[in-house]
């Protein structure tokens, strides 16, 4: 296999490498045998430094006085069977709750392990749902005229009504299943799609960077001086299309939070997010100064190439796919240099990508 990883003439990230089948992960870590925190850990750093680990070492890469950001966002069983009024099988995914009980939704087409894109839906479509539920198609979701989930016909999301039989969370909880995507051989249960942080359901896909995390490193942390503050971003489905940048998502930072940081900040500790998420909501709550206030609301911000990072030091997140949005905010985090050497070292040494996969964490 040829692998590319190159920097364009403007510094850009162009990370073109073929990901090889066999460094996806296809299931669960419990189910290749492992405990959550047993899954590796890459860990880069600004001097160029890479040293490989178990996810169970990160209190080894952390200090007394930094603050781990998390998010207690919890995933929802997002992903509905439907039917076409032709009789037509189809998938729906629900990605995000919006105002006045309207969803943004995605069809797809059942595939031989998962659901693929379908783009045949038609304004005023009712789809029929498990238990008497029901999906109804607007407009196609969009925006803005410049960043539009649609190219003529070809429509990803819609603005949707659901219509069920019970309250949505439970109707999901009756009938809905975990979105999951072809890399995955099976369906998993949604406890697999949690982490030990969830408490507020909203996320159409599970917030990842903190599934390794379990109650007893959670307790080393703690006990090694690491403190921990949450925040919630509710995450939308990311089989966005390709250079799509991420959408409105809702978040909350709270107050304690808010003065956690940036108390850290002024002593000198470092602020390292547990996830992408995290990155994009704190970033919508600080100010030219790096001072984080108290937050909630859409966030529309898109975290790329020329954006300075004003209160986050360091990110715990998996490893993503060529030309993801998400390495347009690692650069801007890490720099384009380092982020070719950490992804150099991640394929040479069979890392695994994916919800399922190995971490990578990147310190300054």
């Amino acid at each position: 296999m040829t692998t590319l990883l190159n920097i364009s003439a403007e510094n850009r990230v162009d990370l073109e490498f073929a990901l090889p089948a066999e460094l996806e992960a296809r299931e669960p870590p419990e189910a290749r045998g492992l405990a959550r925190d047993q899954v590796r850990l890459l860990v880069t750093s600004g001097a160029g430094k890479a040293e490989h680990a178990v996810f169970r070492q990160l209190p080894n890469f952390l200090q007394a006085g930094d603050l781990l950001v998390i998010n207690t966002s919890a995933t929802l069983p997002a992903a509905l069977k439907g039917q076409r009024v032709d009789g037509s099988a189809v998938e729906v995914h629900l990605s995000t709750r919006l105002p006045a009980g309207m969803w943004s939704a995605e069809l797809r087409r059942p595939a031989a392990r998962a659901s693929r894109a379908f783009y045949g839906g038609r304004t005023g479509e009712v789809i029929g749902l498990a238990g008497g539920g029901q999906l109804k198609l607007y407009a196609p979701y969009s925006e803005s005229e410049d960043r539009r989930t649609h190219k003529g016909d070809r429509v990803r999301l819609w603005v949707a009504r659901l219509a069920a039989p019970l309250p949505w969370a439970d109707y999901l909880r009756a009938y809905g299943s975990p979105i999951r995507y072809e890399y995955v051989d099976r369906s998993w249960p949604l406890a697999y799609y949690q982490t030990a942080f969830a408490v507020e359901p909203g996320s159409a896909e599970m917030p990842s960077a903190g599934r390794p995390f379990t109650p007893d490193l959670i307790t080393r942390l703690v006990a090694n001086g690491v403190q921990i503050a949450p925040l919630v971003l509710h995450t939308g489905v990311a089989s966005l299309e390709e250079g799509e940048p991420p959408y409105a998502e809702y978040y909350r930072v709270p107050e304690p939070t808010a003065q956690q940081i940036d108390h850290v900040r002024a002593i000198g500790g470092r602020v390292v997010a547990v996830g992408t998420t995290v990155v994009r909501a704190v970033e919508s709550v600080a100010d030219d100064r790096g001072r984080i206030r108290q937050g909630e609301g859409w966030t529309r911000l898109v975290i790329g190439e020329g954006h300075r990072l004003r209160a986050i030091d360091g990110l715990l997140t998996g490893l993503h796919e060529p030309r993801a949005s998400h390495l347009q905010m690692l650069q801007a985090l890490a720099g384009a240099e380092h982020l070719r050497r950490a992804y150099q070292e991640a394929l040479a040494e069979g890392y695994l990508w994916h919800e399922f996969g190995d971490m990578h964490l990147i310190l300054p």
